[in-house]
């Protein structure tokens, strides 16, 4: 039995209709919005990218009918719009979910626990990477990196740092996700959904009362090399083994444990290295011969 190019989905080469435009009210309400961000750069190209965060704000991902509506926007041409939108991983280009999940398997990450955390997610959600919960709550995704490996295993939602995750912390906080319970970043503004956030990268404010005030700095794993850098000494650490192990204490170190309100990571204590250790200086390595 054979079956007919439609009944297996082949395309015959025939073009692809243009994308329908958005409603009236639509289009006049992002136009609004459009014209406000356009008017912040001295070459309206430059806008480019802040609009497709618009549009995505108003579909949950970038669809053809907003890169249509970006192109009209700027005077380019849809193909520069989708060669743009389809380079940037922050751009969606296919329904998702109220909550980016997304799990750093990087190196650092990976090895402190990313890579665990990732599967057992993938498992406990029922979904693969870049795949949607069927309530339309959680999308889950690997990122190569969320840049705060003093912090790893980190995992980010809507782009709000959580730190210091295990593979329990993260099913809780998936499941709380999806339940509507309220879930707070370890250092950040509270949760809003992807939309929101799409709203925000766009350029607009967050309304919401206290996000602003919420938003916070780097926390002491972060601002400790900027301290040694200024010659502020910091307290020393002695950091006990994950799996428990044996250990010597040195004996003119005293024992600090951090509280979980200081975030800080659990493979940060300063080591000594050859430009610390008198008996082994540092130099420049010798000759061949020599």
């Amino acid at each position: 039995m054979t079956t007919s190019s439609s009944e297996q989905g082949v395309s015959l080469g025939m073009p692809e209709l243009p994308a329908p435009g958005y409603p009236d009210d639509v289009r006049a309400r992002l136009e609004r919005d459009a014209r406000e961000i356009i008017a912040r750069y001295p070459d309206s190209r430059s806008a480019l990218l802040p609009l497709l965060h618009l549009v995505q704000s108003e579909e949950g991902h970038v669809t053809r009918t907003g890169m249509r509506f970006c192109a009209d926007m700027l005077q380019l041409t849809t193909a520069e719009v989708t060669a743009v939108a389809t380079f940037y991983t922050m751009y969606r280009r296919r329904p998702s979910g109220d909550y980016q999940v997304g799990v750093c398997t990087n190196a650092l990450c990976a090895v402190m626990g990313g890579d665990a955390i990732f599967e057992a997610l993938q498992e406990h959600l029922g979904v693969g990477n870049g795949e949607t919960t069927d309530d339309g709550k959680v999308t889950l995704e690997h990122i190569e990196c969320n840049a705060a490996c003093d912090y790893a295993p980190v995992v980010m939602v809507n782009w709000e740092f959580f730190d210091n995750q295990t593979v329990q912390s993260a099913k809780r906080m998936v499941d709380d996700l999806r339940a509507g319970a309220p879930v707070s970043p370890t250092r950040g503004a509270p949760l809003c959904t992807f939309k929101e956030t799409a709203r925000i990268l766009a350029g607009f404010p967050d309304e919401r009362e206290g996000a602003v005030e919420a938003g916070g700095s780097a926390g002491p794993a972060s601002l400790i090399g900027l301290k040694l850098a200024k010659g502020e000494t910091a307290p020393a650490r002695v950091v006990h083994p994950r799996d428990g192990g044996p250990h010597q204490e040195p004996q003119d170190r005293a024992v600090h444990e951090p509280s979980p309100t200081q975030h800080l990571s659990s493979h940060d204590a300063p080591q000594d290295t050859s430009a610390s250790d008198p008996a082994h200086p540092a130099g420049p390595a010798a000759e061949e011969g020599e």
